[in-house]
């Protein structure tokens, strides 16, 4: 089995349970392929094994089984664009926070490595948003799991968001932005702006309005095989347009346009881990005392 590796620093006391991934992969005989900047990190606090290889971001991954995501989720996010349209199945082990993608614990670790060896997990097909331009904003990775956000800088005043389903006006968004959520993204920014939580297989997308100055405008949710485009204008000449964690100033005048991406993202579950467990778990979903 050929696995490659995508991480994050991560803190002191994780370095037994990481030592251990290597140590059982080594054991397995796995053929193992570290992201550069994480295998220098790695380098410094573990014995890795011999023969490690190394990639970068655009290299081929072909032949590779599985990828883990070690990190947060933010680092699965990132992951997903490394994989790209070779929809390799990742793993996403939790040494951050919430861990709301990244399911499997570090002290899960044995587990989820027997449980791949064994076949003993499902895949779990996510979709992706795109963006679109007349001009390069993304540097060519304009894709993304969570969402696709167009907000105002820092220092400007509210925008105006015309926004368009299938070339037919929708409404104009007096706002300090607007977020376009997959289904994946929205248990995040959107559902901070007051969006729904959409379950992961609905063939969906939410638009939020960030802090409307409209107090009748609520989120809407759309079919995902719409093409949502949008014009911005504002007393500033710029504002700030996001795919996941990636951002970038644009003037504007830019021609911008989301709709589904052709492929997919493929993360791995496994213990029986699905959305809803989840939603109880990580986010106390119907917490109440009642209900023990």
């Amino acid at each position: 089995m050929k696995i490659a590796i995508l991480g994050k620093p991560f803190k002191d006391e994780i370095i037994p349970f990481m030592q251990g991934l290597f140590d059982d992969l080594a054991s397995r005989h796995a053929e193992i392929t570290i992201v550069e900047y994480f295998k220098t990190y790695l380098e410094n606090r573990l014995t890795l094994p011999e023969n490690v290889g190394t990639f970068s971001r655009g290299d081929d991954l072909k032949g590779v089984n599985f990828v883990f995501s070690i990190g947060g989720d933010g680092t699965l996010l990132d992951t997903v664009t490394y994989v790209g349209a070779r929809q390799i199945p990742i793993l996403g082990i939790n040494t951050g926070r919430l861990g709301f993608l990244a399911t499997v614990a570090s002290d899960q670790i044995p587990l989820a490595l027997d449980a791949l060896y064994k076949g003993h997990f499902v895949i779990d097909e996510r979709s992706l948003i795109r963006a679109d331009s007349d001009q390069e904003v993304f540097e060519g990775v304009n894709f993304g799991l969570n969402e696709f956000t167009i907000v105002k800088t820092d220092t400007s005043s509210m925008i105006v968001v015309h926004t368009y389903i299938d070339g037919e006006y929708l409404n104009s968004y007096w706002a300090d932005g607007l977020v376009v959520a997959t289904p994946t993204g929205s248990t995040g920014y959107s559902l901070s702006c007051g969006g729904p939580v959409v379950l992961p297989q609905t063939n969906n997308f939410v638009i939020s309005p960030v802090c409307p100055h409209n107090l009748n405008v609520r989120p809407l949710v759309v079919s995902d095989k719409s093409v949502i485009s949008f014009e911005v204008e504002g007393r500033s000449n710029n504002f700030l347009v996001s795919l996941d964690s990636r951002s970038k100033i644009v003037e504007t005048g830019v021609q911008l346009a989301v709709r589904r991406e052709n492929f997919n993202a493929r993360l791995v579950k496994i213990n029986q881990v699905n959305f809803l467990s989840t939603l109880r778990t990580k986010l106390n979903w119907g917490l109440d005392k009642r209900n023990e």
